[in-house]
């Protein structure tokens, strides 16, 4: 397979009926043709607005205010980082190998886009039991936790006694951009408190940070001790939940040993199919397509991704985010909600099945399992009844649970496509994460909201910065 080629595939069967003949489409899960050939032209000339953005910032241009901010550039990052600026690539691994020399467990500070896709890839590309594991069979690489992602206090006592019990071989690494989020910000302090007793006056040298230059966080760090080849700036034109890719994501991922120049490649393979103008040809135009279609016209307003297998859940979590705070403005943007089957299934599935047709389902799933086949044995004892299924294996199962629930969705005339990655490894992650961004920028252009920036997210910090000082709200 090419560098540039697709690994993931995208098919809308589900939904459309049929893309030529408009007289056999189903009111229910189909589209008509016409309303294809009507949205494609505004679809393509949306992919090249994008596309002008990220040449306003290239260029140094005015942004203009109805498109203020405009964090464009994690557009072209993948090839940027894979070309021009591989330096940093390889800067971030230098860093995290000898990082991971120091230490044997790590805490990621940062809530939202500062730690949600580096809990993807953890989960996805790592042993699904990846912190059990004796360092030998973790290829030497440290046990990973997240915190600074919520003010739970059992949650960080817990940590820091866990922590406590295993000694001092352990290290920090804080994400965010402003520096100043008030989560993160209490963890840090907290933490660092309990690295400084740990590690005595070397505890500077546990620590790595990435934010803007500057910043509080920037500032603080300095003023602790932690040296500026530990440092790592948040780039000003990437949005958070856009920053994946970037030092926040990457860095993550380079301690856990994963391949980042993979992730990469992936996701510029992602910006070349997005440049192509037909619907089977271009995954992010097709899924952004029928998504937009689907709640223009069968009033589809909730967007179901179905991930199939546990180690595909944080994916969908960092999608939640991604599309609520980029469309969720203005009275606009349908509601993400990520399942995961078969466990969701016995908890949704009813309504589900029977219930408002107001959701687009999306399966999520890897056509091979990463670690070897589990195979149902074969016993004496067969009060179960399971003996007829002996041979089959569990991903077997997995597989039967989809097929047949998509079955019964059809019968249903309930709306279902699918995104397929032929395996979860870091070429087919990069390439998804791409593809969902791309198709998340678009769709703030079709509906005419600025998909960059969170003014909502706003108005809750401020309140609560209020009640911390005693303030009237």
């Amino acid at each position: 397979m090419a560098e540039g080629d697709s690994v993931i595939r995208y098919d809308a069967s589900g939904v459309i009926v049929d893309l030529t003949a408009a007289g056999t489409w189903d009111k229910e899960t189909g589209l008509l043709a016409d309303d294809v050939r009507w949205v494609w032209p505004r679809l393509l000339a949306c992919r090249d607005e994008v596309l002008a953005d990220v040449e306003t910032k290239v260029q140094g241009n005015p942004v203009p205010p109805e498109k203020d901010p405009l964090d464009s550039r994690f557009v072209d990052l993948p090839e940027r980082l894979l070309g021009p600026e591989k330096k940093l690539v390889d800067q971030w691994i230098v860093t995290a190998d000898r990082f991971v020399s120091r230490v044997d467990r790590v805490v990621v500070l940062g809530i939202g886009g500062s730690y949600m896709g580096a809990r993807a890839m953890f989960e996805a590309c790592c042993h699904p039991y990846h912190n059990e594991l004796p360092r030998d069979r973790r290829n030497g690489r440290p046990r990973l936790y997240f915190e600074g992602n919520n003010v739970d206090s059992d949650a960080v006592r817990g940590l820091l006694e866990l922590l406590e019990a295993g000694g001092s071989d352990w290290g920090i690494v804080v994400i965010s951009k402003s520096g100043s989020t008030l989560e993160t910000a209490v963890a840090f302090r907290v933490f660092v408190d309990a690295l400084r007793s740990a590690a005595g006056n070397r505890f500077p040298e546990r620590i790595l940070a990435v934010s803007q230059q500057n910043s509080r966080l920037w500032r603080l760090c300095e003023a602790l001790g932690v040296s500026r080849t530990q440092l790592f700036e948040f780039p000003d034109d990437v949005g958070g939940r856009f920053s994946v890719l970037t030092a926040v994501g990457l860095l993550p991922a380079a301690i856990l040993g994963l391949d980042v120049r993979a992730l990469l490649q992936g996701a510029a393979a992602a910006n070349a199919a997005f440049r192509r103008d037909t619907f089977d040809e271009n995954p992010v135009l097709a899924y952004t397509a029928v998504c937009h279609l689907m709640e223009l016209r069968r009033q589809a307003c909730i967007r179901v991704l179905s991930t199939w297998g546990k180690r595909l859940e944080a994916v969908g979590l960092w999608y939640d985010q991604l599309l609520s705070e980029s469309l969720g403005k203005n009275g606009q943007g349908a509601t993400p909600l990520t399942v995961v089957n078969t466990r969701d299934l016995h908890s949704r599935g009813q309504q589900h099945q029977e219930g408002r047709r107001d959701k687009l389902f999306t399966n999520l799933f890897a056509q091979t399992p990463s670690l070897p086949a589990v195979s149902l044995p074969r016993w004496e004892n067969d009060q179960d009844e399971l003996n007829s299924l002996a041979g089959k294996t569990v991903a077997d199962v997995l597989t039967a649970a989809r097929l047949g629930t998509k079955e019964a969705y059809a019968q249903d005339r309930r709306r279902t496509a699918e995104i397929v990655v032929p395996r979860l490894d870091e070429r087919a992650l990069g390439e998804l994460f791409q593809m969902l961004m791309l198709a998340t920028a678009v769709e703030g252009r079709l509906i005419g909201v600025n998909p960059y920036g969170q003014p909502g997210v706003e108005a809750y910090k401020r309140c609560m910065r209020a009640y911390l000082q005693g303030k009237n709200v």
